[in-house]
């Protein structure tokens, strides 16, 4: 199992993600069901990347930074 830190470059906007899939092509699958759970009408995607790819275990996880104006 592997933990994705994915982002979605939207029409006004940048999302990211966190999903747990076994293979690539499940997290990209993961990352849109998410997408169309989140909004109430589905944004436009013009990228989604993945940014880091983990093994999975105890402690795993990600430190997202944020930009202040």
């Amino acid at each position: 199992m592997f933990m994705y830190r994915m982002e979605i470059e939207l029409q006004e906007q940048l999302a990211y993600f966190i999903v747990l899939s076994e293979t690539d092509e499940k997290a990209f699958q993961y990352a849109e069901e998410h997408l169309e759970r989140h909004f109430i009408a589905k944004p436009k995607v013009y990228q989604l990347t993945v940014l880091e790819k983990k093994r999975v275990h105890a402690g795993s996880g990600y430190v997202i930074e944020t930009k202040t104006p």
